[in-house]
């Protein structure tokens, strides 16, 4: 494959690093762009000495050119909902103004672009499993409001750039994804039983523990995008593990895999949560030949040094 200039914007989140790292053993160089509103510059030391890698701490929702690029991907925005929760208005700017911002960038340079969309676009679905064709059940203006309709604002613009102005998009919707340089306090189900579990803490479950979530471990979904990105596709295509667990089984199956003796204590359920969630992936397996390879139960034992390594890092 040629070698290419790609911009990639929250470089320093948790998915933005494992996609620069795969882009750059593809033999591309790399622009990364991130505001360090949460991303983690521990996730990029280990390409400090890298000369087809740069990193720019820049705001997205001012109009910037960075000169000639060849493909932008558009993974910036708060996605845990400790953070999107606290950084509530910058999330919806940066999924408004951030996103017709890096468009804009694919437009002059008639670059190609992909969007990371999100399963939450589908809200609390009254549809099982979520297909692509599902337009949603969202509240517009509960507290999570600020992270799904910034996401499906982004969905319209990266389609009306498509349809107005030729650019070629792709937008994938991306499911619960877990894996080393997740941060350990930002909320989510895997982060918080693997830290809650290493520390010997009770393992918190919000609502009684039946709700559904699926897991796809981040090599998996990080090929997923790779291939939808070389793909002739630009409607949205679900990548996630189809696997479901139910959060109970998933704090059970944590348990197991660190050797903890934890209890597991219940707490009310937050609003909006949703109570399923389960990607259909028929789409991917057809256009993209995709399908995830890794088990939670693999996927959680290739996680545990770097949780242990969170709980040592931490100050006491």
């Amino acid at each position: 494959m040629m070698s290419r200039n790609i911009l990639v914007t929250g470089a320093a989140g948790f998915l933005g690093s494992h996609l620069c790292d795969s882009l750059l053993a593809a033999g591309h160089s790399v622009i990364g762009v991130d505001n360090l509103s949460t991303g983690n510059l521990a996730n990029l030391q280990h390409l400090d000495r890298e000369d087809r890698f740069s990193l720019l701490e820049k705001d997205i929702t001012k109009p910037f050119d960075l000169g000639k690029i060849d493909y932008v991907f558009n993974f910036a925005s708060p996605a845990s909902p400790i953070d999107y929760t606290r950084l509530g208005v910058e999330t919806l700017l940066v999924g408004s103004a951030g996103t017709i911002n890096t468009l804009d960038v694919a437009r002059k340079y008639g670059a190609g672009y992909l969007h990371a969309s999100t399963s939450e676009c589908y809200g609390d679905p009254e549809v099982h499993p979520q297909v692509e064709s599902y337009w949603g059940h969202v509240n517009p203006v509960g507290p999570r409001s600020v992270y799904d309709e910034a996401k499906r604002f982004s969905e319209a613009a990266v389609m009306a750039y498509h349809r107005y102005h030729g650019v070629d998009t792709h937008l994938v919707r991306i499911f619960n994804t877990y894996g080393p340089r997740l941060q350990p306090n930002d909320g989510r189900v895997i982060s918080n039983f693997m830290v809650q579990a290493l520390q010997g803490e009770p393992l918190t479950i919000y609502g009684d523990g039946s709700q559904t979530r699926s897991f796809c471990y981040v090599s998996d979904l990080i090929d997923g995008i790779l291939r939808l990105s070389r793909s002739p596709e630009h409607f949205p295509v679900n990548i996630g593990n189809p696997d479901e667990w139910t959060i109970l089984e998933c704090a059970r199956e944590i348990l197991s895999v660190t050797g903890a003796r934890s209890e597991i204590i219940f707490h009310p359920l937050p609003q909006d949560d949703p109570t399923r969630r389960r990607p259909d992936i028929t789409r991917a397996k057809e256009l993209l030949g995709w399908e995830p390879k890794i088990k939670l139960r693999h996927g959680l034992e290739k996680s545990l040094e770097y949780f242990k390594a969170c709980i040592v890092a931490r100050p006491a």
